[in-house]
Protein backbone atom coordinates (compact mmCIF):
# COMPACT_ATOMS: atom_id res chain seq x y z
CA UNK A 1 0.00 0.00 0.00
CA UNK A 2 1.59 3.24 -1.40
CA UNK A 3 0.90 6.22 0.86
CA UNK A 4 -0.46 9.67 -0.93
CA UNK A 5 -0.63 13.20 0.35
CA UNK A 6 -4.03 14.56 1.17
CA UNK A 7 -2.94 17.96 -0.37
CA UNK A 8 -2.57 16.47 -3.88
CA UNK A 9 -5.88 14.49 -3.57
CA UNK A 10 -8.22 16.23 -1.38
CA UNK A 11 -9.98 20.00 -1.60
CA UNK A 12 -8.88 22.14 0.58
CA UNK A 13 -12.45 22.24 2.50
CA UNK A 14 -12.25 18.22 2.74
CA UNK A 15 -9.04 18.78 3.84
CA UNK A 16 -9.34 21.36 6.55
CA UNK A 17 -13.01 19.54 7.51
CA UNK A 18 -10.42 15.94 7.88
CA UNK A 19 -8.11 17.90 9.91
CA UNK A 20 -10.32 18.86 12.92
CA UNK A 21 -10.03 15.27 13.65
CA UNK A 22 -6.92 14.41 13.01
CA UNK A 23 -3.59 15.66 11.67
CA UNK A 24 0.16 14.88 11.42
CA UNK A 25 -1.05 11.24 11.43
CA UNK A 26 -1.61 8.59 8.83
CA UNK A 27 -5.30 7.55 8.26
CA UNK A 28 -6.26 4.55 6.21
CA UNK A 29 -9.57 4.99 3.62
CA UNK A 30 -10.74 1.80 3.45
CA UNK A 31 -11.83 0.57 -0.24
CA UNK A 32 -15.74 0.23 -0.42
CA UNK A 33 -17.65 -3.21 0.31
CA UNK A 34 -16.87 -5.36 -2.42
CA UNK A 35 -14.08 -3.59 -4.32
CA UNK A 36 -11.50 -5.59 -2.72
CA UNK A 37 -9.54 -7.90 -4.96
CA UNK A 38 -8.84 -11.72 -3.67
CA UNK A 39 -5.03 -12.35 -3.45
CA UNK A 40 -3.09 -12.19 -6.49
CA UNK A 41 -5.41 -10.91 -8.45
CA UNK A 42 -3.86 -7.51 -8.98
CA UNK A 43 -0.05 -8.84 -9.61
CA UNK A 44 -1.43 -11.78 -12.03
CA UNK A 45 -0.07 -14.89 -9.21
CA UNK A 46 -3.66 -15.78 -9.05
CA UNK A 47 -4.15 -16.20 -13.06
CA UNK A 48 -0.16 -17.89 -13.25
CA UNK A 49 -1.28 -20.67 -10.61
CA UNK A 50 -4.96 -21.46 -12.13
CA UNK A 51 -3.33 -22.26 -15.41
CA UNK A 52 -0.24 -24.00 -13.66
CA UNK A 53 -2.83 -26.07 -12.10
CA UNK A 54 -4.67 -26.57 -14.81
CA UNK A 55 -1.44 -28.11 -17.02
CA UNK A 56 -0.80 -30.25 -14.49
CA UNK A 57 -4.05 -31.62 -14.80
CA UNK A 58 -3.84 -32.16 -18.06
CA UNK A 59 -0.40 -33.73 -17.95
CA UNK A 60 -2.02 -36.45 -15.81
CA UNK A 61 -4.50 -36.94 -18.40
CA UNK A 62 -1.90 -37.87 -20.95
CA UNK A 63 -0.26 -40.28 -18.88
CA UNK A 64 2.16 -38.20 -16.75
CA UNK A 65 3.54 -40.02 -13.30
CA UNK A 66 2.66 -37.70 -10.05
CA UNK A 67 6.65 -38.35 -9.87
CA UNK A 68 7.50 -36.32 -13.10
CA UNK A 69 5.05 -33.61 -12.81
CA UNK A 70 6.59 -33.24 -8.79
CA UNK A 71 10.30 -32.57 -11.00
CA UNK A 72 8.99 -30.62 -13.81
CA UNK A 73 7.22 -27.92 -11.42
CA UNK A 74 9.25 -28.50 -8.34
CA UNK A 75 6.59 -29.38 -6.33
CA UNK A 76 6.17 -31.81 -3.72
CA UNK A 77 4.39 -35.45 -4.30
CA UNK A 78 1.62 -33.95 -1.68
CA UNK A 79 1.33 -30.55 -3.53
CA UNK A 80 0.81 -32.27 -7.17
CA UNK A 81 -2.19 -34.40 -5.13
CA UNK A 82 -3.47 -31.39 -3.55
CA UNK A 83 -3.91 -29.72 -6.95
CA UNK A 84 -5.15 -32.76 -9.00
CA UNK A 85 -7.94 -33.76 -6.45
CA UNK A 86 -8.78 -30.22 -6.04
CA UNK A 87 -12.21 -28.95 -7.45
CA UNK A 88 -10.98 -25.75 -9.14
Amino acid sequence: MKYISANDIFPEELLKEIQKYVHGEVVYIPNPEGIRKKWGEKSGNRSYLTERNKEIRQKLATGSTIEQLAIHYFLSHESIKKIIYSKS
